[in-house]
This record gives C-alpha cells, sequence and structure tokens, in this order.
C-alpha cells in the first residue's frame, strides 16, 4: 500500500504544498507533485500526463501497478481526486481518497 500527499493549492492561496508536506505528513507518505505530472505540452493547466509521462513520474515514485494507493490532501478532497483520475485509466491496484 502507497499513501501519496497530492496536495495542490490555488495560486491565490499562498501556500506551498511541497513545504508544507516536508514540515508534516503522514508517516511514510509520499509526495504526489501534481504540477509537475502535468501535460507540459498544452498550455492549458492540470490537463493529465501522457501515460509514458506518468508511468516515469509513478515509477521513481516507487510504485508498482500492483500496489494499493490511498491519496490525501490538505483541503479534504480537493487535488486528491485529481490525482485518483490519473491513475485510474493506469493502474490495476486499488485507488482510495
Amino acid at each position: 500500500m502507497k499513501v501519496l500527499d497530492a496536495s495542490w493549492y490555488m495560486p491565490d492561496e499562498q501556500r506551498n504544498p511541497l513545504q508544507e508536506y516536508q514540515v508534516a505528513h503522514i508517516p511514510g507518505a509520499l509526495f504526489f507533485d501534481v504540477d509537475g505530472i502535468s501535460d507540459r505540452i498544452t498550455n492549458l493547466p492540470h490537463m493529465l500526463p501522457s501515460e509514458e509521462a506518468f508511468v516515469v513520474v509513478v515509477s521513481a515514485l516507487g510504485i508498482e501497478n500492483k500496489d494499493g494507493v490511498v491519496v490525501y490532501d490538505g483541503k479534504g478532497i480537493f487535488s486528491a481526486a485529481r490525482c485518483y483520475i490519473c491513475f485510474f485509466p493506469h493502474h490495476t491496484g486499488s485507488q482510495h481518497l
């Protein structure tokens, strides 16, 4: 089972999700960078990445296709849902928000 902190905040909130993760997170949780895994080819924000790009990032986190994944964020269920959607078409393990 892998636990992911997928916190992301609107720019006007002036919060840094990575810094907040570094200060406090669920023990063993990995940081899922919502901005970093977005498709960079389009000028639209937060578009889903290609399968190849997704595999590279998720593999670097040590997540395998068979792993169960639990996702949370700092707002309750804001950016965690976006992370869940990234996994949905590619992952055969279980995902939970």
